[in-house]
């Protein structure tokens, strides 16, 4: 009798038969069975690579049958040990690991559950198995007994005979890559999370969340990649890097040390950072390193993929890449609301920008979905042990200058940005086209996903009061059509672009036209203490410059009357950035919204939620009418504006307005400046 498969497990099951594994029968052992996923994996594509419902129960049967012969729970490794003695051989199954004793100039194989430390093994399975240098392999493993091994007055008797790894002993990427031409981008995706056991169909998997579960896998085919993920409980967060590979290690809250991580200062031996690809700090919100030193060693390599250690012989280089992970336990919307993404972090690193700056990629955690068995696929996905080698085999390649075959990066992303961008663009690139062929659209997809996951990680440093993150109004520039596209976050600004919650001082909406074109515009504004200068970022057209210099002129001028004794311009150093939300020409008109928002952001009080401002303000002081009324107060609505505060010298025009404006936003008017602050400011 044959299993009913879908289309996608009939391909599968064509193009990849062999290294494909019904998933749900991991599941069913996984159960009964303390065994990593990729131990089970291994044996259950050997034995129930079919649709055949017999021949995967007679499968099943001959896997549970090696597990309780073979493999080893730590608790019985006293038992493992008599057996091996009394029967001279034994097959286990364990993983075996090897260092170098060069006082006695022998190797010493350490099996981690058999609980044996110090088993002997030739060179010649050394050379032969070069990964069990590399912090291990799981295996199955022939050993032998032999009491006459002596060293000194010491009986050595466990022997390594043979190994057989649990891991494909070679991996052909030539026919990964010719093979994944059978399959459009959207099923392969769906085998992607198929094979990291989450069912595509499943209800809630949108297609954002499927790239989110994607996005994971990044750090895994690209080198030196920083990542984090900050989110609730029971969203697979470190599943991806406890059970789907053996080429990532997990380093529990408070226990990463110079020598796990980085180099150990007596022996010089290289520590995790050359040994695997991916170094995951799991439950990131609690502390991440035993020592302080640890920190600053950890900065360098997360920038530049190496460090220096005094004693350790020069710079030392790695390729693993970065990985925290840890819960969120609040609403996203409160914790932006008091403080800033970052902060679940351990206080070591939370407030350290240097540190965070580092990060390229914020998955935002809090969308992902608390996954319950209907999540959990029951079809065929890459077996574990082939699908780490095909993202294994993916480090190799390079795909960073992709993005410049279509588009230009904008003007706010510097060095330390457009790196990340690179990175993340050239990891879905290798994990959904690996054989190379994509689209533009493929690559403005992958773009707009980058842009927003390295704008996030700027948007909280920003939080956090650098003023050198000001600019974070990413955008990219399509080199065919010129058009520039702004990436912005969905948290930052909720189901609308103008966020309906008490803005943060120094924050203002409005809108501009040109006549023919329409922008919505969000104002943000930095004081700090300082000597007076004024910085403008995000536009570099004349005529918003020129409003937001009068307006400053202005204060400045008669600062006596607007603002009281203990502020003075000539003491702060303020920073505007013009952010355009939707549209690209920044024209003049935003007066108004910049005294409100230089006012808000000295005195440190809040505005009104889903506020906009319209008019502009002379050198003088004068309240001129605003351009365009009709059409910026419409687009302002639109978006999410409950009040758009306009000049008394467009009250004519009121009746213009639709009904339907009018009945989702209120539009009172002001005549002058202290009448404006009066209407914005948020009642403590």
């Amino acid at each position: 009798m044959s299993i009913v498969l879908d289309e996608l497990d009939e391909k599968l099951l064509e193009h990849f038969r062999g290294f494909v594994v019904k998933k749900d029968l991991v599941q069913l052992l996984k159960v009964g069975e303390n065994v990593p996923v990729f131990v089970l994996e291994y044996l259950i594509a050997n034995s129930c690579s079919t649709n055949d419902e017999e021949a995967i129960k007679k499968g099943l049967d001959n896997v549970k049958r090696i597990l309780s012969e073979h493999y080893v729970n730590p608790e019985e490794s006293a038992l493992i040990h008599a057996k091996i003695k009394n029967q001279g051989r034994y097959k286990i199954i364990d993983k075996v690991s090897v260092e170098l004793d060069s006082k006695k100039d022998v190797y010493w194989a350490r099996l981690q559950n058999s609980n044996i430390k110090n088993a002997n093994i030739s060179e010649s399975l050394v050379r032969q198995h070069e990964k069990m240098m590399l912090g291990g392999i799981w295996a199955i493993i022939e050993m032998r007994y032999d009491p006459d091994i002596v060293i000194g007055s010491t009986i050595y008797p466990f022997v390594v005979e043979d190994i057989k790894p649990i891991q494909l002993s070679n991996f052909e990427n030539a026919n990964f890559v010719r093979n994944r031409s059978h399959f459009t981008k959207s099923e392969w995706i769906d085998i992607l999370l198929r094979s990291s056991g989450i069912e595509p169909t499943a209800e809630g998997v949108t297609d954002r969340i499927k790239m989110l579960i994607v996005s994971r896998l990044i750090p895994l085919v690209e080198a030196n990649f920083n990542f984090i993920e900050l989110g609730p409980r029971s969203t697979g967060k470190s599943y991806v890097f406890k059970e789907l590979t053996p080429y990532a290690v997990l380093i529990s809250g408070g226990q990463g040390t110079v020598a796990k991580l980085f180099v150990h200062g007596s022996t010089g031996k290289v520590g995790a950072v050359g040994q695997w690809d991916t170094i995951t700090f799991d439950e990131a919100t609690d502390k991440l390193f035993k020592e302080k030193d640890a920190i600053p060693l950890m900065k360098d390599y997360m920038e530049s993929g190496s460090f220096s250690r005094a004693g350790a012989g020069g710079e030392i280089s790695g390729s693993a890449s970065i990985v925290l992970n840890g819960n969120i336990n609040q609403p996203v919307e409160t914790v932006l609301q008091h403080s800033h993404l970052f902060s679940p972090l351990s206080e070591e690193v939370n407030n350290d920008m240097a540190f965070l700056d580092r990060i390229h990629f914020y998955l935002p955690g809090w969308e992902m979905l608390k996954f319950a068995p209907k999540h959990f696929t029951k079809n065929f996905g890459f077996s574990t042990d082939f699908f780490s080698e095909c993202l294994k085999s993916q480090r190799k390649q390079n795909q960073t200058d992709v993005i410049e075959k279509f588009f230009a990066l904008g003007p706010h992303l510097k060095q330390r940005d457009t790196k990340p961008v690179k990175k993340t663009v050239s990891g879905l690139i290798k994990l959904i086209h690996p054989d190379g062929n994509y689209t533009k659209e493929d690559v403005r997809e992958y773009l707009t996903i980058a842009l927003e996951m390295r704008r996030r990680v700027k948007e909280q440093l920003k939080r956090i009061g650098g003023m050198e993150f000001w600019d974070t109004n990413f955008s990219y520039i399509d080199k065919e059509t010129q058009e520039e596209t702004f990436v912005s976050l969905p948290e930052e600004r909720g189901s609308h672009l103008i966020e309906n919650s008490p803005l943060s001082p120094g924050v203002c909406y409005t809108a501009t036209s040109d006549g023919d074109n329409l922008t919505l515009i969000k104002i943000e504004t930095a004081v700090v203490a300082g000597s007076g200068k004024l910085n403008i970022s995000g536009t570099n057209n004349a005529a918003p410059k020129e409003d937001i210099k009068n307006t400053y002129q202005y204060i400045k001028a008669n600062e006596k009357s607007i603002l009281n004794e203990q502020h003075s311009l000539k003491n702060y150093d303020i920073s505007i950035q013009i952010t355009s939300l939707l549209g690209a020409n920044v024209s003049s008109g935003i007066g108004a919204a910049t005294y409100v928002a230089i006012l808000s952001a000295i005195y440190k009080r809040n505005l009104k939620p889903a506020l906009g401002v319209l008019g502009n303000i002379s050198v003088g002081g004068a309240i001129e009418r605003a351009l365009n009324f009709t059409d910026k107060v419409s687009m302002l609505s639109e978006n999410g504006a409950k009040m758009v505060l306009v000049p008394m010298s467009n009250i004519n025009e009121l009746q213009d307005l639709p009904p339907t404006v009018l009945g989702e936003t209120d539009v009172p008017f002001y005549g002058n400046n202290q009448m404006l602050m009066q209407k914005v400011i948020l009642s403590e």
